[in-house]
């Protein structure tokens, strides 16, 4: 195992001094990270050549002398000369930490990438190896962290003393804690500026019930690929006492998830349900109704064929919180994968997205005539009845050459697409793939990039 060669920490700098000692820009961006502090800043040159107004600071514009830097807490040298020497010397003199720019071997600490959510922070740093490779994951973590975060643990600071009052159990405190930074009515209500009345009466509820209100998240999983998952998804997943997912979300979104968390399959796979949907609704409530965090994770997004609704309805009647967290659909997956613009301007001025299972004439008539006007269908769900489905839409008018596009496994790596028109896949010149597909009907799929879906119509479907 590698041994890290700096331990990281927290130095405080309420009430003290920094010095950074240079006027180019290299001093201004010490500038930009050491304003985020409460220190009072001072900036020793001989010239200031950038600017520095907009920051908190004092500068000094004339050579530096050693009594200077009597009494700092930290010294930045971003000048090679005399002054960044006499800095040098007397930082080690009297043995005040110092960081020289650009200069690893001299300094006696790194400055990290941070991410500010004040007072929470959180520092990332290479030992002053890979600095571009510190700020690519800050990005990373500064997407993760909602912007209010900070708030919310302001807050819990402000309560500490209350919470130890109130609650003696060390892991009672723990769980009070876990739900204010959590909870999703916090957040809001921070924003609202009723922080302190939303927390404070979540910690009733904790004292009087010792565990606090549960929660279910109706999450978008996306079409299966995890990096089309959404930052709220993950972040949310991270925080879940119980992941309840479908048969078609994959593996590897679940595990994202936290690793003590319970999971529960409740998948519905073609021709078998192991739980009925009245089944899931009652899961949901119980769970919630045991102050636990659920992720209801469903494939693509919540809303879109994923019963939602149902649930909704369930959690309302309850009382139980809920949120929805919207996820990428996959007719929209199917879009991305063959670059096909479902809505074009003048040739498909809007996207219908229907299945096929349960469809009557006088759906499918109505969606015969919207793709004659111009519309693109998305159908789910339809492989079993793909070719009786356009038959019928043919039958009811539809063009036998328009346009047909399907993609089965949508947003995935193992992501296959055939295209063709309505009257090949009404005659059955098609065999599906394994996987969700799918079909795309209207004169846009035409404009798509199936270039390739037609040369490999001969791997990935069989065509008749």
């Amino acid at each position: 195992m590698t041994r890290l060669n700096t331990f990281p920490l927290s130095f405080k700098v309420k009430g003290k001094r920094i010095m950074i000692v240079g006027g180019t820009d290299e001093a201004l961006n010490k500038v930009r990270l050491v304003a985020k502090t409460t220190a009072s800043i001072e900036i020793y040159a001989r010239q200031i050549e950038t600017v520095f107004s907009g920051f908190d600071v004092t500068v000094f514009e004339r050579p530096l002398t050693a009594e200077d830097v009597s009494g700092v807490a930290l010294v930045f040298v971003a000048d090679e000369g005399p002054d960044g020497q006499l800095a040098m010397a007397e930082a080690r003199r009297l043995n005040i930490p110092l960081n020289v720019v650009d200069v690893p071997a001299e300094c006696d600490f790194y400055t990290p990438s941070i991410v500010d959510r004040a007072p929470l922070t959180v520092a990332i740093s290479t030992e002053g190896d890979a600095p571009v490779l510190a700020r690519l994951v800050r990005a990373q973590i500064e997407a993760l962290l909602a912007p209010g975060l900070g708030k919310i643990a302001g807050l819990a600071g402000s309560l500490r003393h209350k919470v130890e009052s109130l609650i003696h159990d060390g892991a009672a405190r723990r769980r009070y804690y876990e739900d204010l930074v959590s909870s999703s009515s916090v957040e809001r209500a921070i924003e609202e500026g009723r922080g302190g009345a939303e927390a404070e009466k979540l910690l009733a509820s904790h004292v009087e019930n010792g565990v606090g209100q549960g929660v279910v998240w109706l999450i978008g999983a996306g079409p299966g690929a995890a990096d089309l998952l959404t930052l709220r998804a993950q972040r949310l997943l991270q925080q879940a006492d119980v992941i309840v997912h479908d048969q078609l979300v994959p593996a590897e979104v679940v595990e994202m998830g936290r690793r003590d968390a319970e999971q529960i399959c409740v998948g519905k796979a073609k021709g078998h349900h192991s739980f009925s949907q009245a089944q899931i609704n009652t899961l949901i409530v119980r769970l919630a109704s045991e102050g636990k965090k659920v992720a209801r994770l469903k494939s693509g997004d919540p809303m879109i064929f994923g019963r939602a609704g149902e649930e909704i309805e369930a959690l309302r009647k309850a009382g139980v919180e809920y949120q929805i967290v919207p996820g990428v659909s996959a007719a929209l997956a199917a879009a991305a994968d063959t670059a096909t613009p479902v809505t074009l301007r003048k040739v498909s001025s809007g996207l219908v997205v229907a299945t096929a299972h349960g469809a009557d004439d006088s759906e499918l008539a109505h969606w015969a005539a919207l793709a004659e006007t111009g519309l693109t269908l998305a159908l789910y769900m339809g492989k079993s009845i793909a070719a009786e489905t356009a038959g019928r839409l043919v039958a009811l008018g539809a063009a036998v050459d328009l346009p047909v596009g399907i993609v089965v496994n949508a947003g995935r790596p193992e992501s296959r697409s055939y295209a063709g028109n309505l009257g090949d896949l009404a005659r059955g010149a098609v065999e599906f793939d394994d996987g969700p597909a799918v079909i795309l009907i209207g004169r846009a799929v035409a404009h798509g990039e199936w270039v390739e879906a037609v040369a490999r119509n001969a791997e990935s479907f069989k065509v008749a």
